[in-house]
């Protein structure tokens, strides 16, 4: 049996193991192990083993991962959310359906200090969802609404799933996060669109709330400052020199510590953020590992490469090949989870699209407009059946809204997804433009 039938047979079982609902981790370790011994035989195998976790462990650009989820359980506990919420709502909340749409606001505005959607998810339906309940916004509308905007927190820079892609394409993180910004806006004003046109014809669905005064306004504004604080001090110090992406995270994840303790984070407090960043990051980290074993394994069967040299000598118009990728994340979405997404497909995918021409552009930039395309496909199996994990936190908060209503709440912005992923295939200057400007 050939290496490239050898690699295929072994994906076919690590997707056999995923359906057994076989954490993703121990699947890619399972699968990357007795492939490597079939290939190679035991010996080589430990002699990879006792160096791999060491070798992964060990890259600087990964302590950015456990500061940026650090840095969001600080800033929920700083009340940075509730206070998002309520600047967007006083702004727009006297529209129909624009406390809904302040919930979005407010969740891109979170996700700017977060990097994590489903923190963002969790964190802006604590907050948000009790205000829509009062106003008696459609059940379907107010958990849709959350769910996809949950999804903005890998969407907005800084985003923890872009620091991994950079580092498997070897890309610059701070480049992938201002590619990241554009598209991220539009996101955030897609689903706006959605609730407006959605409240235009049943208005029924999301009442308007009372509108604030001017004074409260301004003051709903000034307790935004330490959010803008922060990402000024965080995204600005990257792009103007003054921090690496990993000191910049340090800066972030201490000023938002500080503003929790001063809003009333204690001691247990301070802990529960330090044990549910350490679950998060130990989760990620184990995944990675799994992912370097199967990818280790991969490359010894010359299964991608060969791929990659099939679809460039196939002819095939490369927006086919793109087109089909984009399908395929669309089936993965449903299920498995982002991060594991990225690190199981990048490696296969990454070398055929660079492999292709596109619009014209060069390796560097390929390679970061297909991370950001990446990036928006993985973040719509946040929300789609039957995994959703937005979904499930949102719901597990609302459990009187059926899980069914909820996703056919989620059909309009699923439809936003797909036009703006559309708009970034054929104008790749949306994700690039900014990146040429700090180049």
């Amino acid at each position: 049996m050939s290496g490239t039938a050898i690699g295929a047979s072994f994906f076919v079982f690590l997707l056999v193991l995923l359906a057994l609902r076989v954490p993703i981790a121990i699947s890619m370790l399972i699968t990357g192990v007795a492939g490597y011994v079939t290939m190679a035989g035991w010996d080589p195998l430990l002699g990879y083993l006792k160096t791999a976790a060491y070798g992964r462990y060990s890259i600087y650009d990964l302590s950015v991962v456990p500061l940026f989820l650090l840095m969001g359980s600080f800033a929920s506990r700083g009340g940075l959310s509730k206070a998002l919420f309520g600047a967007a709502e006083s702004m727009i909340g006297h529209y129909r359906g624009g406390v809904a749409m302040a919930a979005v606001g407010a969740c891109a505005g979170f996700g700017a200090i977060c990097g994590s959607s489903l923190a963002t998810a969790a964190t802006m339906g604590q907050v948000a969802l009790p205000e829509l309940r009062r106003l008696n916004y459609s059940p379907a509308l107010a958990t849709a609404t959350l769910a996809a905007g949950g999804t903005l927190g890998i969407l907005i820079p800084p985003s923890v799933v872009l620091v991994i892609y950079a580092i498997l394409a070897e890309q610059n993180i701070a480049k992938l996060f201002a590619a990241a910004l554009i598209p991220g806006i539009i996101a955030a004003l897609g689903y706006m669109a959605v609730i407006a046109l959605h409240c235009r014809f049943n208005p029924g669905a999301g009442p308007a709330g009372e509108r604030k005064s001017v004074a409260l306004r301004i003051r709903a504004l000034i307790d935004v400052w330490p959010v803008l604080t922060i990402f000024v001090v965080v995204i600005g110090g990257i792009y103007g020199g003054i921090f690496t992406p990993t000191e910049a995270a340090s800066v972030g994840t201490i000023g938002a510590g500080v503003l929790a303790v001063a809003k009333g984070m204690r001691l247990d407090g301070l802990m529960e953020s330090l044990y549910s960043t350490a679950e998060a990051t130990a989760m990620i980290f184990l995944i990675l590992l799994g992912a370097d074993v199967l990818n280790v394994f991969l490359a010894l069967t010359q299964m991608p490469a060969e791929l990659a040299s099939w679809v460039s000598g196939s002819g095939l118009p490369p927006l086919l090949v793109l087109f089909a990728i984009i399908v395929i994340y669309m089936f993965l979405g449903c299920v498995m989870d982002s991060l594991s997404m990225i690190l199981l497909t990048i490696p296969i995918f990454f070398p055929v699209i660079m492999g292709l021409d596109f619009w014209g552009l060069g390796q560097s930039e390929k390679a970061i407009w297909f991370g950001i395309l990446a990036l928006m496909v993985v973040e719509v199996g946040l929300i789609t059946p039957p995994v959703g994990m937005n979904v499930y936190i949102i719901n597990s908060m609302a459990k009187n809204v059926p899980m069914s209503a909820t996703f056919r709440g989620i059909v309009p912005f699923l439809m936003s997804d797909a036009l703006r992923v559309v708009l970034l295939v054929f104008f790749p200057v949306l994700t690039l433009f900014l990146v040429r400007v700090i180049e």
